[in-house]
């Protein structure tokens, strides 16, 4: 294609002014269709989805929509294509009255994320509406003194259309005496006359009538007509005239009832009644004539009701002043009122697609709200200004001309601010300025992002042995500062193996209570302390949880008996066999008790029963060794046989205890005493025979220690090479052992069900094994043995804790 020189540079100039009117659309955000009034429903009115760049595969994940201010559902939109059409009759005079611009602004809103676009739809008038008169026939009254080339107005018809549609002209029916002549004295005014071309005679000629027809400038053309009735008048042949053809007056809206706007004077030239004046409002466009009343005498203008800017801002008033000759005669003039504006309208607030309610996690720039402001008023009074009150985390962003974001400008937290009530204030120019406000509540909505948090990270429970099987031991109690689900806490255990056995064997924890139950009967010879950790966890997305421990201490009740050891635990008594030559003091026999408890309820205590009838016992027993010994010399008075029954007792409540039956055989000295190991021997009678008997035991007694005491040590190393080898349990692993021993001043109690640690004191000849128990203190030294006996002070339990 080939140009021209200057249609060159003239194509160039255009499309440069094309893409600079483009660019400044766009910029201002804004896509401008215009669809015709009276268009039909469906009617097609632009691709509003393709025009902002989406694809129509997203509009309806996005949720896009369109949503139009203060008017009715005029324009729909097709969510699936994204085509806006006609949903209803739109008719442009009902819309916008006699505005030159007639649009209808529209919001599209598409979400993920949230964005906004302004849509500008122009309604275009078409002529679809007829020039109509004020009535059907016009009534006038001419002298027949008239002389050619006199004006008579004629009240014109009007055109609800604009523009070319509503530019009227008109015509008259063809007669000898009128002509129709028109004068256009600015836009809004055009006056239309009778000019007379003949002088009339009323006996020729008493009544004229005339068709006058107006037809707009429209495509196609619509026309409307009135009758005009002229009677013709004779004698009063002089009209009244006003000193001006036309008043123009500038008024304040809202101004008091009963203000003066202007004085309207016309004078007469004839005499006597035919120059007294009467005043009347012969029309007042635009449909006002409730708002205005004229004085027929005076000639005064007041103001007759409330005028109002926005409602119309022209009025133009036909005044008529008529004598009260026969036939009257009637003068013309026109009275223009302009409305000035005042400050009188407070600024609208309309808050639209609230995204509510905002994550806590939500970014800064996330936009809350869509908030429009408008003010009926011009000028500066129309001009508005926004402020966001109190201070807090969000912000009023400016979009477009009285459209305004409500955006996030800092971080949530749901747990110190659960809600923010806002208060939007929008500010006109005026003076003094008028405002509105506008309540906005944003609701923070929760995210787990708290977990479960316990009062303290280790609770100590106390529980007594042989519980009852489910009974409730202890309550555990996590809070949780989030919301709704994110809040609601659940219990478990922690499962591990506690020895051979499963935690959940030995306690359960109710997920919604914490309640810490334990499933069976707990035995503190089995097991002094459990320790185990209970977990809290939330029900949020992710949940969320924490760990508290808990160690339960099993307390140890008196549920054992002592236990006598052999050779005296027979129901048989065992014979002893003792020579009436032993010193006093010595050694007959000792027994051994044990018993599985711990503390005050494994201390035993040994004691003698006295015989009915019997004096003075020549034996004792120990109260903490079990020693049975002679207290004086022995008589042949004493009998040849002894029965004596020990009653061994513990320390616990209730009391618990057993009996050793042993019987004490006297010999004369020089007689074989036969031990209760079958084996003979002979009475002291010698201190090398009673040296060698007790080297004999003593080699007896090094020979057991040695073995036991080699068995420990290899017990002790294969103990430490598991030790190293496996991992250490930690703070699950079962309680330590305490060290318990027993020699002259103790008693001998262990627990059967634990494992044991065997050391040997040292004393006399008459060295006994020591044993040790998980409860109590190690041994003492030799020199406190001593004190322990005489005091007889029981062993104190020591402290798990």
């Amino acid at each position: 294609m080939g140009f021209s020189g200057g249609g060159d540079l003239r194509f160039r100039q255009l499309l440069l002014s094309f893409l600079l009117h483009t660019s400044w659309e766009m910029g201002r955000g804004q896509i401008h269709y215009s669809v015709p009034e009276e268009a039909k429903h469906g009617t097609f009115v632009g691709r509003i989805a393709q025009d902002l760049g989406l694809e129509a595969g997203e509009l309806v994940p996005r949720l896009f929509r369109v949503v139009s201010k203060g008017h009715r559902d005029y324009l729909e939109v097709n969510a699936q294509n994204g085509i806006l059409f006609v949903n209803s009759r739109i008719d442009r005079e009902e819309l916008c009255g006699r505005s030159p611009v007639c649009s209808i602004h529209l919001e599209v809103i598409v979400e993920k994320p949230l964005q906004v676009f302004h849509v500008e739809v122009e309604i275009k008038d078409i002529n679809d509406n007829a020039p109509v008169f004020p009535a059907a026939e016009q009534r006038l009254f001419i002298s027949e003194s008239k002389q050619p080339d006199s004006r008579f107005p004629l009240e014109g018809a009007s055109d609800a259309d604009i523009g070319v549609n509503s530019v009227l002209t008109y015509g008259l029916s063809p007669n000898e005496y009128f002509i129709l002549e028109t004068q256009t004295y600015s836009e809004q005014s055009k006056t239309l006359s009778l000019l007379l071309r003949k002088s009339l005679d009323r006996e020729d000629t008493p009544e004229i009538n005339l068709l006058l027809t107006a037809t707009d400038g429209g495509k196609p053309e619509l026309t409307g007509t009135v009758q005009l009735r002229i009677s013709v008048l004779d004698v009063n042949d002089n009209d009244p005239e006003f000193d001006q053809s036309e008043y123009k007056v500038k008024l304040l809206e809202n101004v008091a009832n009963g203000t003066f706007i202007v004085k309207v004077n016309a004078t007469d030239r004839d005499e006597g009644i035919n120059k007294v004046l009467k005043y009347s409002l012969r029309s007042i466009k635009p449909k006002g004539n409730y708002l205005f009343r004229l004085d027929e005498n005076t000639g005064e203008i007041r103001v007759n009701g409330n005028l109002d800017f926005e409602e119309n801002k022209f009025y133009e008033l036909q005044v008529e002043a008529t004598d009260m000759g026969t036939p009257p005669m009637v003068g013309h003039c026109r009275v223009l009122v302009e409305i000035l504006d005042i400050n009188d309208n407070p600024p609208e607030v309309t808050v639209t697609s609230l995204s509510l309610p905002v994550r806590e996690d939500a970014p800064p720039g996330t936009v809350i709200a869509l908030i429009s402001v408008s003010d009926f008023d011009s000028g500066a009074n129309g001009q508005v200004t926004c402020s966001l009150s109190p201070p807090v985390p969000f912000t009023l962003v400016s979009t477009f001309r009285n459209y305004y974001s409500l955006v996030l400008d800092g971080t949530l937290d749901r747990e110190i601010v659960p809600a923010y009530e806002l208060v939007v204030t929008a500010r006109d120019g005026g003076s003094p300025a008028l405002r509105a406000t506008a309540s906005v509540s944003v609701g923070i909505g929760d995210v787990n992002d708290n977990a479960p948090a316990f009062e303290q990270p280790l609770y100590i429970v106390f529980v007594k042995e042989n519980n009852s099987p489910g009974s409730h031991i202890f309550t555990v109690s996590a809070s949780d500062p989030d919301a709704q689900e994110n809040a609601l806490v659940s219990y478990s255990l922690v499962e591990r193996r506690v020895g051979e056995r499963p935690l959940s064997s030995y306690v359960s924890v109710h997920s919604e209570s914490g309640k810490v139950y334990a499933l069976q009967p707990l035995d503190h010879e089995e097991l002094e302390l459990l320790q185990f950790q209970v977990s809290a966890r939330d029900s949020g997305f992710p949940p969320l949880g924490s760990n508290v421990s808990l160690q339960v201490f099993v307390q140890d009740e008196n549920d054992n008996p002592p236990v006598v050891l052999p050779p005296y635990a027979g129901i048989s008594p065992v014979t002893e066999l003792v020579s009436q030559s032993v010193a006093v003091g010595h050694v007959v026999a000792k027994i051994r008790a044990v018993d599985a408890d711990s503390g005050y309820n494994a201390w035993l205590s040994y004691e003698l029963l006295s015989e009915v009838g019997v004096g003075r016992n020549p034996f004792r027993v120990g109260l903490y060794t079990g020693e049975i010994s002679t207290t004086r010399a022995l008589e042949e008075s004493d009998g040849p046989r002894k029965m004596l029954l020990i009653l061994v007792k513990d320390h616990g409540e209730p009391t618990m205890s057993a009996t050793a039956t042993v019987t004490v055989s006297l010999l004369e000295s020089g007689q074989v005493l036969q031990t209760s190991s079958g084996v003979a021997r002979q009475p002291a009678a010698s201190s090398i025979v009673k040296g060698t008997s007790l080297v004999n035991v003593n080699v007896y007694l090094i020979i057991a220690i040695c073995s036991v005491s080699s068995l420990l040590v290899l017990s002790l190393l294969l103990y430490v090479a598991l030790r190293c080898s496996t991992p250490t349990p930690g703070i699950y692993g079962p309680g330590k052992p305490t060290l318990v021993c027993s020699n002259e001043a103790g008693s001998w109690s262990y627990s059967q069900q634990r494992r044991q640690m065997v050391c040997s004191g040292e004393g006399t000849v008459k060295n006994d094994l020591m044993a040790f128990s998980p409860n109590l203190p190690p041994c003492p030294p030799t020199s406190d043995r001593n004190q322990q006996e005489t005091k007889k002070e029981p062993l104190g339990k020591v402290s798990l804790l």
